[in-house]
């Protein structure tokens, strides 16, 4: 009888151990919780932005509604309001994306700094090209200019993304001017406005500037002649006569 009480101590020992061992596992995977919590916090929100950036593209501003929002993210409406606090919010976000986006692009632009010329001509066809790509950038753009930019000026961000872009320009101006291939007059600022007003003009009122001059804009030929004559004319508006 007395070699019976071991053996049950033992037993009642063994599995308490066990159950000891088989709740680390819980402990440590409540450890890590968080991190999983903040991941589809994150999810979310990105899935949110991401949609709003499709609505309001296509509906505009006043069309976006937070019901097209959140059922275009398959979310709820109140996921909206908690990490954007408003559809304005919101929509100020979708712009700042999109500028942060055509940055990022622009940043892995291989420029050579030697070579003004080429360097010049590859900055133009980058934002002719992005244009191209992203029309939602064009859509979001004209639905903003509509209010008047009553939404982009509570940005805090928008100046920091606007003069990233125009330092790129002016690199490559500084460089031309440096080897007397580019007039050292010319500014950054009013080249950029030059590339952009060009590009974004054509490609947004393309469909009634077809129907105005009686000829297809958006073909490939169109689009490629366009291009040369934008890079001819940012070149002659910086050659050193």
């Amino acid at each position: 009888m007395s070699s019976s009480v071991p053996s049950s101590s033992s037993s009642r020992a063994a599995k308490a151990a066990a159950r000891g061992l088989g709740r680390q596992p819980a402990a440590s995977q409540r450890a890590g919780a968080p991190g999983v919590r903040e991941q589809a916090a994150k999810a979310t929100r990105d899935g949110i932005l991401k949609a709003a950036i499709k609505v309001f593209a296509q509906h505009g501003y006043d069309g976006g509604s937070i019901e097209k929002i959140s059922r275009a993210a398959r979310s709820y409406d109140r996921m909206i309001y908690y990490y954007f606090g408003s559809k304005e919010g919101l929509f100020i976000e979708v712009l700042e994306e999109t500028y942060r986006r055509f940055n990022e692009a622009e940043s892995a632009l291989v420029i050579d700094a030697a070579k003004p010329r080429q360097a010049l001509r590859a900055v133009v066809q980058f934002m002719w090209g992005y244009y191209q790509k992203h029309p939602e950038f064009i859509s979001l753009l004209n639905t903003e200019n509509l209010h008047r930019g009553a939404h982009i000026a509570k940005s805090l961000r928008a100046r920091d993304y606007s003069s990233e872009a125009i330092a790129v320009l002016a690199r490559v101006l500084e460089a031309g001017a440096a080897q007397r291939i580019f007039r050292p007059d010319v500014s950054a600022r009013d080249l950029y406005l030059m590339i952009a007003a060009m590009g974004y003009f054509y490609l947004s009122n393309r469909h009634t500037l077809s129907a105005f001059l009686g000829e297809a804009l958006e073909s490939a030929q169109a689009l490629t002649r366009w291009e040369a004559f934008l890079i001819d004319a940012v070149q002659r508006t910086v050659a050193r006569t």
